[in-house]
């Protein structure tokens, strides 16, 4: 279950994914993933955002510096924009950022933080989850297939 944890903070979303085991392959891991996901509590989903840190902060993990590695050599003017976005953001909607920022740079997380600034809640809140749900099929598919990154996925 720890390396669930490490996929998505949500100690719910951990066990129940677990409980849908053994996986005949990735595909059903990654489905029982994505429903498990879908079907948690706003509650529940705050908690997996506690394992996120703001787009453009020192990453709290190697998945997330790699996740948001496009932000590392941004300038200090976007850098300082992400940081004020960041707060809008919380401000308006209560809870980081999320953003699957794999492979994309700093102006365009930055482009896409402004653009959500502008929708209401209940749309955030939606594309959150959808983000959430990209990110943590992200980590899955890596924990099945990188040679230092691969585990079993037994208690």
């Amino acid at each position: 279950m720890h390396l669930l944890f490490g996929v998505c903070s949500s100690t719910i979303w951990a066990r129940r994914v677990l409980a849908g085991g053994p996986f005949p392959d990735a595909d059903a891991l990654l489905d029982r993933a994505d429903r498990m996901l879908a079907e948690l509590p706003d509650a529940e989903i705050d908690a997996a955002l506690d394992g996120h840190p703001r787009i453009g902060a020192r990453p709290v993990d190697s998945s997330s510096a790699r996740e948001q590695a496009g932000v590392a050599d941004a300038g200090a003017e976007v850098r300082t924009a992400l940081a004020e976005g960041n707060r809008r953001y919380e401000d308006r909607f209560g809870y980081v950022y999320l953003v699957c920022a794999s492979g994309r740079s700093a102006e365009e997380l930055l482009a896409i933080l402004t653009e959500r600034l502008d929708n209401d809640p209940a749309t955030e809140r939606r594309v959150m989850r959808s983000e959430l749900a990209k990110i943590n099929r992200l980590r899955l598919e890596r924990l099945l297939t990188e040679p230092d990154e691969r585990r079993t996925l037994e208690p």
